[in-house]
């Protein structure tokens, strides 16, 4: 049995078949006379489309085929078997509007401004729109932008659209059906249709993907989708259907009854939220499936790089938290899943480090166009094409401000400064050393070593990569002062690479 048959298996093919049969008439209906206009054959491009999805609050720990985990998306689980899937995409700042500002500017948040949920990003920044349109591009950028004070303003033409030019962005993405809209991009009038706003974005880059089949101009589209965000109850009633609460295995490091605000006491409540958050995933999941086939359907595929990722994950009660912002597994490591045919590596995955700040130099290196001399982050489309590459050594980790905070409780995430290695999570909260954890020893983050005489070497070390990656990010964090008990102290800092690999770490 091969590894998609085996995740069908586990629901019964037949109702997924039906399922997908019943929403893929009704939803590809509207693509119908498109493709039928399409030519029998699409021009050659010199260089090629990129397709970069990226869902909200998706963690790498409920895709499917990882442990204790009940999540149905048999179309992304194909997609990342057959192609090349990262497994440590760590996002340096898990929450949604300062992952986008890092992908949109690639500067740190102390540099974009950018450093909360609700802010404006600078029109300075030189964007990844503009990076693609200035080497030749059509841009396109769907659903939700969450880089403005109000994001139900319009935005018209100009700078404000940083660079792309078909331009749809959706505001109110948060409840999931009937209440987000969108804008005519020309008139800036209110559009406000009825469905799952995941369908309605899907719809609009299907439709794009379809018009530009004939065009020899390369094209790049920013697909962002809100769900599986919260809220997590206005899933589809189909996808809910999918799956019986009391039949979900729950994660060994869950909490119940923990002592801050946003913790679930009831393990009845915390299976019923999982349900729900997983029912969202399975819709997301017949939504990738449609871009993929309308790259089939117009003959793009070969022609274009495919990404499926996320901004930051969902702690869902590991370590008896809700929501994100915080430096564990569940909050922090994301999916990331490439594919350019002939070019990106067939069914393979990789642990080399890769972060949020990595990601628009290494989308234009894989896209082959000048990487903006301000991108902070590395260039690692080189490990993407399958190359020998030296292995970033660890990536920063962060939670700068709550003066902006608009999900969930604003108190109950510590603000902090940490790194991840490749076997190590450390972090220190604004008062004082927080956690570590060995990752290779403990996957689940159960033994906090952060007091252990045992680590004050490791802690040493760590301690002079995060002062490091500090310096880099022009962060003023005051570390050395927190306890007073640090063994490093900045004027110290930023003698150590940040690349390279380092057996202690």
């Amino acid at each position: 049995m091969g590894y998609i048959d085996s995740e069908l298996s586990k629901l019964g093919t037949v109702k997924v078949g039906r399922l997908m049969n019943r929403r893929e008439f009704v939803r590809m209906g509207a693509a119908v006379p498109l493709a039928a206009k399409l030519p029998v054959a699409t021009p050659k491009r010199k260089q090629p489309n990129v397709l970069y999805v990226f869902s909200d609050q998706h963690r790498q720990c409920s895709l499917p085929g990882q442990p204790h985990n009940g999540a149905i998306a048999p179309n992304i689980a194909k997609f990342g078997h057959e192609n090349l899937s990262f497994n440590q995409c760590i996002s340096n700042y898990p929450v949604c509007s300062p992952y986008r500002g890092m992908l949109m500017s690639g500067l740190w948040p102390m540099q974009s401004g950018i450093v909360d949920n609700a802010m404006q990003l600078p029109t300075t920044v030189g964007s990844i729109g503009h990076a693609f349109s200035d080497a030749g591009y059509d841009t396109s950028y769907i659903g939700k932008w969450h880089l403005a004070r109000n994001d139900g303003n319009f935005i018209p033409t100009g700078a404000g659209r940083q660079g792309f030019k078909d331009w749809h962005v959706w505001a109110r993405t948060n409840p999931h059906f009937d209440k987000s809209f969108t804008f005519d991009p020309n008139t800036g009038a209110r559009i406000q249709p009825k469905g799952y706003n995941c369908t309605l974005m899907t719809d609009q880059a299907v439709e794009f993907i379809h018009s530009r089949a004939a065009e020899a101009k390369p094209w790049m589209v920013m697909l962002s989708w809100n769900p599986p965000h919260p809220p997590f109850g206005d899933a589809p009633n189909a996808e809910k259907a999918l799956m019986r609460p009391e039949n979900l295995p729950l994660r060994p490091n869950v909490k119940l009854n923990a002592s801050h605000s946003n913790a679930l006491e009831s393990e009845t409540r915390l299976r019923e939220v999982q349900r729900n958050y997983f029912a969202h995933i399975a819709a997301v999941d017949l939504e990738f499936a449609r871009l993929l086939k309308a790259l089939d359907e117009t003959g793009q595929t070969k022609d274009t790089i495919v990404i499926y990722t996320s901004d930051h994950g969902e702690m869902m009660g590991s370590q008896g938290y809700m929501d994100k912002r915080l430096p564990w597994e569940e909050s922090c490591n994301v999916p990331f899943m490439v594919r350019y045919p002939g070019v990106t590596p067939r069914e393979k995955t990789s642990d080399i480090l890769f972060s949020t700040i990595d990601i628009y130099p290494t989308l234009c290196g894989l896209a082959g166009i000048p990487i903006p001399p301000h991108c902070r982050g590395r260039d690692l489309s080189g490990a993407m094409r399958g190359e020998p590459i030296q292995p970033p050594a660890s990536v920063f980790l962060m939670h700068i401000s709550k003066d902006h905070a608009t999900d969930g409780d604003e108190n109950v995430a510590p603000l902090f400064r940490g790194i991840r290695t490749n076997r190590h999570t450390y972090a220190i909260a604004n008062d004082g050393r927080w956690c570590l954890y060995d990752n290779q020893e403990d996957p689940f983050q159960q033994n906090n070593l952060v007091d252990e005489a045992s680590t004050v070497d490791l802690r040493e070390n760590l301690e002079k990569l995060i002062l490091n990656w500090m310096k880099q990010a022009e962060d003023s964090f005051p570390l050395v002062s927190l306890s007073g008990k640090l063994s490093v102290h900045a004027n110290e800092a930023a003698t150590l690479p940040v690349i390279g690999t380092d057996s202690r770490s």
